[in-house]
């Protein structure tokens, strides 16, 4: 028999498991016994050993939830009936509990929790590699569940680095997942390509200059040839370009051997950080003359983006305009953000209202965002009042940022009754802002702060430089202020 679960197989088995494994109500008949199912499906041979693997296979197809969100919870409950005593199917092994907890990392109330108690009260971790891997994917929505699973590997290898530092990166912790880089090396793993594209990136995200040129420099003295990897090499452009060297960008993107439409991508995206417009949209020609690469939606945004932050409004409507007849990419929401964002900055308001109602797809916050920031800059108050109500009706009105920016417009039009009401309503509702904050790297070590920074442990030498740069500068301080906050 085959290991693998033909199309027309799965899909009527699927159907089966839908209608039967997963009772609607409470007085639903009793479920089809998983015996007569699976065997009118043909997924119980008569063998033992091939009936495991047959039920192994559908449990890694239902946890992938890119077909249907419905298919992990078909999954675990396969699962718990591979683990009921009374059932007739032979119990879980070492390959189940992988397919298992990667369709528990997907739905919302997970029993990730019970299937990690399950797994090492059977001594399948930290001894199975495909467990650990699949443990720590479960937990990397939490970096530090997933850390403490890291720490009791007794043997690590390169995938589980990656997954730590990830798990860190995206949760907007960089600096915490390069201390897992660093780690690496003392514990003697050297790091594949993977390991080392997602540790550039917290690079780039933390702006830990230092450590991504480090990197670059280990990839050059041990592994040169990483250097032609599209990951690699789009790691390095984009982590030199948000680090402020875009010549470092240009030199690794100019010494690839060979650009994908990926790579392209990147180098747009640095030219636009840096509001290089005219390289940005020159680079949508040089991808077919150079390396016979059409542009994806991803350049397209790039290069939107770059003649936002340069102000070309002229040169972004056009390229939006022939996106599809120029490029076959039809322009997609974020493609109509960026371009709204672009006729906030100059204070073409009108035009991007306009915009917004020709728009194929119902703008979402992204958009609306963008109107209230423009109306903040030019000081229209009655479009700020439309644009934060399409905000609160897009579900958008738990940010205190939405309610700040009206109450500030509100000031700025001398309306204090209007900002005092909605200052109010801020605190009613104990509505909450996350905090934006600034990362700088000094001496390799990574140091954030926010706006008014009260328990940053070097605030006080922070004022008094800014003190000794303002008047140096020949601005005016408050002398008495800054003292006070010194003092």
């Amino acid at each position: 028999m085959r290991s693998f679960i033909p199309k027309q197989t799965f899909a009527f088995c699927h159907s089966l498991l839908s209608s039967r494994l997963l009772p609607s109500s409470p007085t639903s008949p009793s479920p089809l016994p998983v015996q007569a199912l699976l065997t009118t499906a043909g997924l119980l041979p008569c063998h033992p050993d091939l009936t495991l693997v047959s039920l192994n296979s559908l449990l890694r197809v239902l946890s992938r939830r890119a077909s249907s969100p419905s298919h992990p919870l078909l999954a675990l409950r396969l699962l718990a009936l591979m683990l009921s005593t009374d059932s007739p199917l032979p119990p879980p092994d070492h390959l189940s509990f992988p397919f298992a907890l990667s369709a528990a990392a997907t739905v919302v109330l997970s029993p990730g929790s019970q299937i990690h108690a399950l797994v090492v009260k059977n001594g399948m971790f930290p001894s199975d590699h495909y467990v650990t891997t699949a443990l720590l994917q479960l937990h990397a929505a939490r970096p530090d569940d997933a850390r403490r699973v890291f720490d009791e590997l007794p043997k690590r290898e390169a995938i589980h680095y990656d997954l730590v530092i990830g798990a860190y990166t995206r949760a907007g912790m960089a600096a915490e997942g390069l201390g897992v880089f660093r780690e690496m090396f003392v514990d003697g793993v050297v790091p594949d390509a993977i390991v080392l594209t997602t540790a550039i990136a917290a690079c780039a995200q933390a702006g830990a200059l230092e450590c991504g040129e480090w990197a670059h420099w280990y990839v050059e003295r041990t592994a040169p040839e990483l250097l032609g990897d599209a990951f690699v090499g789009s790691a390095l452009v984009s982590m030199y370009a948000k680090c402020g060297c875009l010549e470092k960008a240009v030199r690794v993107f100019d010494g690839m051997p060979e650009r994908n439409d990926y790579v392209w991508g990147t180098m747009v995206g640095a030219f636009a950080v840096h509001g290089m417009a005219d390289e940005a949209v020159a680079c949508l020609d040089r991808m077919a003359s150079e390396d016979g690469v059409r542009p994806d939606n991803v350049a397209l945004l790039g290069a939107l983006s770059a003649c936002a932050h340069a102000g070309r409004v002229e040169e972004g409507l056009v390229l939006l305009c022939e996106m599809r007849r120029r490029y076959g990419v039809a322009p997609g929401h974020e493609h109509y953000s960026c371009t709204v964002d672009m006729l906030c900055r100059v204070g073409r308001l009108e035009d991007a209202v306009a915009l917004i109602e020709t728009m194929p797809m119902p703008p979402l916050a992204s958009v609306w965002g963008s109107v209230l920031s423009g109306c903040r800059m030019h000081g229209n108050v009655e479009l700020a009042e439309v644009a934060a109500a399409e905000l609160g009706k897009l579900g958008a009105g738990a940010d205190e940022g939405i309610y700040v920016q009206l109450s500030n417009i509100y000031l700025d039009a001398n309306r204090k009754d209007d900002a005092r009401r909605v200052r109010k309503m801020i605190g009613n509702r104990g509505i909450r802002k996350v905090a934006a904050y600034s990362a700088v790297e000094v001496d390799g070590v990574v140091s954030s702060f926010v706006a008014d920074d009260q328990a940053h442990q070097r605030r006080v030498e922070i004022w008094e430089v800014l003190w000794l740069l303002a008047e140096q500068m020949g601005g005016e301080t408050d002398e008495e202020e800054t003292l006070a906050a010194v003092s």
